[in-house]
């Protein structure tokens, strides 16, 4: 039979080569990539059973890329590794989609584990969080997600990150190929959806619900 086939994503080239060297003798690792949006270019390309990505990554952050390609590959079994602990990010993850999350700390012991759960449809995360999460594994065939804080749009997401990330109105609108008023529309009707005020405000409800990185 041939080898289920891997798309890896992180914007450490140390990491991306580390992931290759634990999947490698069992995968197939079609391609690789340093952002959010080339991860999902090369998704809708390469069409692989797997993507392995983590959650801040430039441009696009794992949870939207994870979205993106969700929707548009619904077969595709999507697993996050990550240094992000906190249950928001987890909460996130599975809702866009993911079958597994792995903390980095632990992906040489749990990737290959994480893997083929979520290739026989089973949901996964890191044993090093069981503790805290104790929920989110009693049962591997449903899906741990819990409620996100927000509903934003996937589009107010989009521009809520790039706010966050530091960019002007302008390098946004030049990002989403649209005008940069249609930008300021959406900030706009973000602060009006969150209830806050400030750009600052913004980028830490970003960071604080795993849109972002700190």
């Amino acid at each position: 039979m041939p080898r289920p086939r891997v798309l890896i994503a992180d914007d450490h080239p140390l990491i991306l080569e580390g992931f290759r060297r634990i999947l490698e003798p069992h995968y197939e690792i079609v391609g690789t990539a340093a952002d959010g949006r080339g991860l999902v270019a090369a998704a809708e390309r390469l069409r692989p059973d797997v993507v392995l990505l983590d959650i801040g990554m430039p441009l696009l952050n794992g949870i939207e890329a994870a979205r993106q390609i969700r929707a548009s590959l619904p077969k595709t079994r999507l697993v996050v590794v990550t240094q992000q602990a906190g249950r928001q990010y987890i909460q996130a993850a599975f809702r866009a989609g993911v079958s597994a999350y792995v903390v980095k700390q632990s992906a040489a012991a749990d990737l290959l584990s994480a893997l083929g759960d979520a290739l026989d449809g089973r949901y996964y995360i890191t044993p090093a969080l069981t503790k805290e999460f104790p929920e989110a594994l009693l049962d591997p065939r449903r899906n741990p997600a819990g409620l996100f804080a927000s509903e934003l749009t996937p589009r107010q997401r989009e521009v809520l990150q790039l706010l966050a990330e530091g960019k002007s109105a302008k390098e946004i609108a030049a990002v989403l190929k649209i005008s940069a008023k249609t930008v300021e529309f959406h900030k706009a009707s973000i602060m009006d959806e969150l209830g806050l005020r400030t750009t600052a405000e913004l980028t830490r409800y970003a960071v604080a619900n795993g849109i972002v990185d700190a």
